[in-house]
């Protein structure tokens, strides 16, 4: 038999923000997909109308485009498979639905809610399935004309899948080995509903997964409960030479390790759990993104893909190129990941340190725009060069070199108490002459200068460059002292010693 063309989907709910494992999720899809030159398909299942939230769909489709995220076809990408929205394929369902009732594989069922209720206070833990489905009123018990007659009357109903008592159902999952479920602890799913002429996310599932050639579905481990229900529909459609391997990822734990990741972690902890801003239009509440918090996309892939999975060695600084490569379902852990989010800033700090200095220096730009200073490129450049590896985000280099584009207007009190000695003004004031009187301002010859002033006065070096740290700084911060003043330049140098001796005398 030829070997299946991989063909892999991500099908997310357009009822929100996508979180951070929904990402995760779509990630490691892409990847196996590219790995094994295969496609990634993009659906939107939207059978649940109740729950759809507008913009939620455009939020989806913009934070993988931020990610550099591609998918092959599907909503908005167009295909040969479509139409990819859910809500767009109510005639296809319907069309399989009645091959189940037709097959004896479902049935109808006309119980209300309330009827559902009250069996529920009268069995314990009940369940709608081969023990109870006789004593409900559905069309395995009511006569054919019975049926007919409330249908035609319009009465509600829902067809509920037939599930078999007592049969070994296998899953094979590509992470957890076999797994096997007896069919009696399954109840009857409802596949489709007549109060909206939807199918339940089980039967539109399958269907768009068998229909579209899904090869393989890697999907969250939340949805390994319905993994048995999904193999058994496949087996009553008569598809079982088509069923996908399936893979359920482990969970993204809270970073304490116990239980489920949500977004009150990140609340609590202040770290975003979705990839952009997000701006719930039901509440006017704004939760934060890793775009606006100033990740950059590469380093949240890398973070992400290595929650649950491992390349085999140590290696932790990846292209998305390299994990391509390196990606194997087979080394994904069973067990949970913890968020550690603080792992997640060391990767955005890796990857500021390898980006150049110029383009940490374009992104560095607007936030210097905003502080209202204009800077030649070429100094934003050299002072970006000396100071990205302090800092985790780019949007931190504003605090931590702000002193080379803004003079100080006060000085530090614990390190005036400890570095401005009683001769430090008659020290800062020599040194200020010395430097006004060279022709060369340029760092090397500013060193050699000062350090032979500093020898044959028999100065000690440390109480001198950290009086001379303060005038220009304003405190005792910043890469080695001509480092600055080169970037600073002789006048704007000069200027901020002269001030300081007069403010600090």
């Amino acid at each position: 038999m030829a070997e299946r063309k991989v063909r892999v989907r991500f099908a997310p709910s357009p009822t929100g923000a996508l979180h951070i494992g929904g990402v995760r999720t779509a990630l490691y899809n892409y990847l196996f997909a590219r790995q094994h030159g295969g496609d990634l398909i993009f659906r939107i299942e939207d059978t649940d109308s109740h729950r759809f939230v507008p913009g939620a769909e455009e939020y989806i489709l913009e934070s993988f485009r931020w990610l550099g995220i591609t998918f092959d076809e599907g909503v908005s990408f167009g295909g040969e498979h479509g139409p990819y929205r859910q809500s767009e394929r109510r005639d296809i369902y319907k069309k399989y639905v009645q091959v189940l009732l037709d097959n004896g594989k479902a049935y109808i069922a006309f119980d209300t809610p309330e009827e559902l209720e009250a069996k529920r206070k009268e069995i314990a833990n009940f369940q709608y399935d081969a023990s109870t489905r006789g004593a409900m009123r559905n069309s395995l018990t009511l006569p054919k004309e019975e049926v007919e007659r409330l249908m035609a009357e319009g009465k509600q109903y829902v067809v509920r899948f037939k599930i078999e008592p007592n049969e070994e159902v296998h899953v094979n999952d590509i992470i957890r080995g076999d797994v096997v479920v007896n069919s009696s602890i399954l109840d009857d799913k409802v596949l489709y509903k007549s109060a909206d002429e939807l199918p339940t996310y089980h039967l539109a599932n399958i269907v768009d997964d068998h229909l579209m050639e899904v090869s393989h579905v890697i999907r969250g481990e939340e949805w390994l409960p319905s993994a048995p229900l999904h193999v058994l529909l496949y087996r009553a459609f008569g598809w079982e030479d088509s069923m996908p391997q399936f893979a359920h990822l482990p969970l993204l734990l809270k970073p304490e390790g116990n239980g489920k990741l949500s977004k009150r972690d990140g609340d609590r902890l202040g770290f975003p759990v979705f990839p952009l801003e997000w701006h719930d239009p039901k509440t006017g509440e704004v939760s934060s993104g890793y775009r606006e918090s100033g990740y950059l996309p590469e380093a949240v892939i890398n973070f992400l893909a290595l929650l649950g999975w491992n390349p085999g060695n140590d290696q932790e600084i990846m292209s998305m190129d390299e994990l391509v490569r390196l990606f194997d379902l087979h080394r994904c852990s069973k067990a949970g990941a913890r968020f550690d989010f603080e792992k997640g800033k060391w990767f955005n700090h890796e990857y500021i340190l390898l980006k150049s200095d110029e383009d940490v220096a374009k992104l560095f730009l607007p936030i210097v725009k905003e502080q209202g200073i204009d800077v030649p490129m070429d100094t934003l450049v050299k002072v970006v060069g000396m100071m990205k590896s302090r800092v985790n985000f780019v949007k931190e280099l504003w605090d931590t070199c702000k002193f080379f584009f803004v003079a100080p207007d006060s000085y530090d009190e614990k390190t005036v108490k400890k570095r401005w000695k009683e001769d430090s003004a008659q020290c800062m004031a020599a040194l200020a002459d010395l430097l006004e009187s060279l022709d060369d301002f340029s760092l090397e010859h500013q060193e050699e200068v000062v350090m032979k002033w500093i020898a044959d006065n028999g100065y000690h070096t440390g109480n001198i460059m950290n009086a001379f740290r303060l005038t220009l700084v304003g405190e005792g911060k910043g890469p080695q002292m001509f480092d600055i003043s080169s970037v600073l330049g002789q006048e704007e140098t000069i200027r901020r010693m002269r001030r300081a001796i007069e403010v600090l005398k």
